[in-house]
């Protein structure tokens, strides 16, 4: 599983509340503790280990050599966890490294990208915050943008992983919180553009809105980013299901410089959201949508409340 691959699979996944078991006073963790209602014992969270590292070993398509070479995470605790993850049954052999920061979430949940240090060669990495406030002028904390600099294939790459602010409030209540993450992205982007006009960029992430929403097309309009993922979502594909309606929060977009095969060693292949037959659930009234770890309080011993998303880029 070492071989270097014919394509660069590049992947997303929001694990679903990825924690370890010990007790965090500096986070609101308590649901993810033995002693809590979700009993989140070493038992279960060694589960959902082994399965995710089944799960990350095999994103991409069916003629898959290797595991993906990078793959942004959301929804992680911290280090610990990210280090059992790589170190997982199915994962021990591919050889990941991993970029993650502490952020001010509240729930203490991040961003983190997973990557073969042996193909991707990190030469810098940094957060970036979102400013957001309450009705009443206090500060609301949520999920740091993380940037990676590397290089793939001999060609410099820029990678933004993302975890936006979420509906749970209403749609339109929460809407200005995702803007407000939007734009940092393309500031970010731009400031990148400034030092290399032509910048390669990748952004990933779990946006909490689909492809067709104001936030995503100001991604698209202001940093000039094609989203693969808009055809990709239809009525019976997505991510994650609300309602028994297929959402398409999870997307990977990209400068439109990886359409050009003459100034890039990497040229856009597909596009794609990972949902084989064994991270579904197999049976019931949820049968075919994401096989969950927990559904509400109760614990199902799933994967993941999302599918991973991935694109493939081939050497040009």
């Amino acid at each position: 599983m070492n071989n270097t691959p014919t394509n660069y699979t590049i992947a997303f996944y929001n694990i679903e509340n990825l924690f370890d078991i010990e007790n965090n006073n500096l986070i609101n963790d308590n649901d993810f503790l033995p002693t809590s209602r979700k009993q989140w014992t070493k038992k279960r969270y060694d589960n959902k280990i082994l399965k995710l590292g089944s799960v990350i070993s095999k994103i991409g398509n069916d003629n898959n050599e290797t595991a993906p070479v990078l793959v942004g995470l959301a929804e992680v605790e911290n280090k610990k966890a990210l280090s059992d993850l790589i170190n997982s049954p199915d994962l021990k052999g591919e050889n990941y490294s991993y970029i993650h920061y502490d952020s001010p979430d509240e729930r203490g949940i991040d961003v983190a990208l997973l990557y073969k240090s042996a193909i991707f060669k990190v030469s810098h990495s940094e957060t970036f915050s979102v400013y957001l406030e309450r009705e009443n002028g206090e500060q609301d904390y949520t999920r740091d943008i993380l940037l990676v600099k590397g290089e793939l294939n001999n060609e410099k790459i820029n990678v933004i992983v993302n975890h936006w602010s979420s509906r749970r409030e209403g749609i339109k209540e929460t809407e200005f919180k995702r803007i407000a993450a939007a734009n940092v992205v393309n500031s970010v982007i731009k400031s990148l553009k400034k030092d290399d006009l032509d910048a390669k960029i990748i952004v990933m992430g779990d946006f909490n809105d689909n492809p067709n929403t104001k936030s995503i097309q100001l991604l698209e309009d202001e940093s000039l980013l094609f989203n693969p993922f808009k055809t990709v979502w239809s009525y019976d594909n997505g991510s994650s299901s609300h309602n028994f309606q297929w959402q398409l929060f999870d997307q990977i977009l990209f400068s439109t410089n990886f359409f050009d095969p003459n100034n890039s060693k990497l040229a856009f292949h597909n596009a794609q959201v990972f949902n084989n037959k064994f991270i579904t659930q197999q049976q019931g009234r949820y049968k075919g949508q994401p096989f969950r770890t927990f559904v509400g309080q109760k614990y199902h011993g799933g994967y993941s409340d999302h599918f991973p998303v991935f694109i493939e880029l081939k050497p040009s």
